[in-house]
């Protein structure tokens, strides 16, 4: 089988004002760039800002879980790579890896987006057509490694006395 590589956004700036007194690019820019890369992404299937315009319907972030696994700077080029993990007819299961030009991993990003009636708000089912667009870049991305960091959940791990 034929892997094919996850979408992959335009090359992306760490902008100045997102230094934090840190140093480094507060963590609310990775959520900036992860989401200008997933609108590439989006676009490509047919969910851009045409398709909210033309049709009523969007998407809604319901859940993130973000990794922070090296600092960026400002300057740096970064690109957001995105796939879908799964996917039903109202809800899209994705994972994103933002790179650095010089292909180190920074951060990553999974997450469950909604499919959205604007007249409601209210979730919906993704129309036909989307959903054909959906089902075969997913079945794509089926043949690509599974991400390390997917599936992972937030705690305190205690050890038992």
């Amino acid at each position: 089988m034929t892997q094919n590589p996850p979408h992959r956004s335009s090359p992306l700036q760490v902008k100045a004002e997102w230094i934090d007194f840190n140093g480094h690019m507060n963590l609310a820019y990775y959520h900036v760039l992860f989401d200008q890369g997933v609108d590439e992404e989006f676009a490509a299937l047919g969910l851009g800002a045409a398709y909210a315009k033309s049709r009523g319907m969007t998407t809604y972030v319901a859940e993130n879980h973000v990794c922070y696994i090296r600092e960026v700077f400002a300057g740096d080029i970064v690109t957001i790579t995105g796939r879908i993990i799964d996917f039903d007819e109202k809800r899209l299961h994705v994972f994103q890896e933002m790179r650095h030009c010089d292909g180190w991993l920074a951060a990553t990003l999974e997450g469950l987006v909604l499919s959205i009636d604007m007249s409601g708000p209210k979730v919906a089912p993704w129309p036909a057509d989307i959903l054909a667009n959906i089902s075969a870049a997913a079945q794509s991305d089926a043949a690509l490694p599974r991400p390390d960091q997917l599936g992972r959940s937030i705690g305190i791990a205690r050890k038992s006395t």
